[in-house]
């Protein structure tokens, strides 16, 4: 007897793999992670883990012959890794997505292009373009590629701050004019394999040191915002061609002009409180869209807020006694360190 659910395999052995593998068993569903982390918490949910770098092909050979289809839990992967993989197994969302959005600078370029508005930015990537900035500063600087939670960025307020600064000019960077910030909010959404759309009502999120804090919804927006974020959520989607589960980061300054933020093409941290808010979590959409299963209608059960739990504060959270209202998420991460995220919790109450 053939067994009808596919055997998924997940590049990345974070939370978000461990969330991912924990929604797809309640499917049914195997899965495979492969990861350079030994102590990977998705060892901990997975049917199957392998331990090896993402450029061992060998090792790359064998996780891709123990599944029918790949989806992955961070984006930057070797591209030349991906492709291997794509010779043999389809991988949603396809990789080439990649390639513009873990690039700041296509990825506004490529957001610019369908009329989206974003932060004033210039590429910095030579010498010549650290001369003539006053239209971009004060701004942030920032790594063009990698960097996330506030990592391989510098908050720039003049000329001389920027020329004085100790950048390695042999990598790109993108420097972005800062704005009169009054929040912050994101969109998941899901695409599915036929084109069908599966979206969540816009999340609030405040941020403390650049990492994320908490994420509430509802959002204190008003409608002509909450429908042009779920508007251009939807836009990009479509013409990425995306599969699977993606997140767009919004700002929204004092004038309530909507800026896109970045894309992440995964599960989003923002996205935890649809484990208990929603009944089919950004996981599950993420799980069902990219093995071509059943769309189910979204029906939001409940307002919520999600708190990330960082560093040594798990210990305190793992004595507690929660009430019915709250939910508690250990990623049982092996070692605690200080602003790594350990774990969530998310408090829900009625609508």
């Amino acid at each position: 007897m053939v067994n009808a659910m596919p055997n998924l395999g997940i590049i990345g052995g974070g939370q978000l793999g461990s969330l991912l593998a924990s929604a797809a068993r309640k499917l049914n569903i195997k899965t495979v992670v492969i990861t350079d982390d030994k102590d990977a918490p998705a060892k901990n949910f997975c049917d199957d883990l392998i331990f090896a770098q993402y450029d061992d092909l060998t090792k790359i050979k064998e996780f891709t012959n123990k599944v029918d289809v790949i989806t992955f839990e961070f984006e930057n992967i070797p591209f030349e890794t991906l492709k291997q993989i794509l010779k043999i197994k389809p991988i949603f969302p396809n990789p080439s997505i990649n390639k513009i959005v873990q690039n700041r600078i296509l990825e506004k370029q490529f957001v610019n292009s369908l009329g989206i508005k974003t932060t004033l930015f210039k590429p910095i990537t030579n010498k010549e373009h650290i001369v003539n900035l006053d239209d971009y500063l004060p701004g942030i600087l920032k790594t063009n590629t990698m960097g996330y939670d506030g990592k391989g960025q510098y908050v720039i307020k003049d000329q001389s701050e920027i020329e004085n600064l100790n950048i390695n000019l042999n990598q790109e960077y993108i420097l972005e004019k800062k704005i009169d910030l009054e929040k912050e909010i994101s969109v998941i959404i899901t695409r599915f394999q036929n084109g069908e759309i599966s979206m969540y009502e816009p999340i609030e999120n405040l941020h403390v040191d650049q990492i994320l804090n908490k994420s509430i919804i509802p959002a204190k927006i008003t409608k002509d915002i909450f429908d042009k974020a779920q508007y251009q959520a939807k836009l990009i989607a479509e013409k990425l061609n995306y599969v699977g589960t993606m997140c767009v980061e919004y700002f929204i300054d004092k004038k309530n002009n909507l800026l896109v933020n970045e894309i992440a093409p995964r599960v989003h941290n923002s996205g935890h409180l649809t484990l208990n808010a929603y009944n089919i979590s950004q996981f599950e959409n993420h799980i069902r869209a990219v093995c071509d299963l059943e769309k189910i209608k979204l029906n939001k059960t409940y307002n919520a807020e999600m708190k990330n739990i960082l560093g040594f504060e798990i210990e305190k959270y793992r004595k507690i006694k929660f009430s019915n209202d709250e939910f508690f998420y250990d990623y049982l991460k092996v070692e605690a360190k200080e602003k790594r995220k350990m774990g969530h919790i998310t408090r829900v109450n009625k609508i």
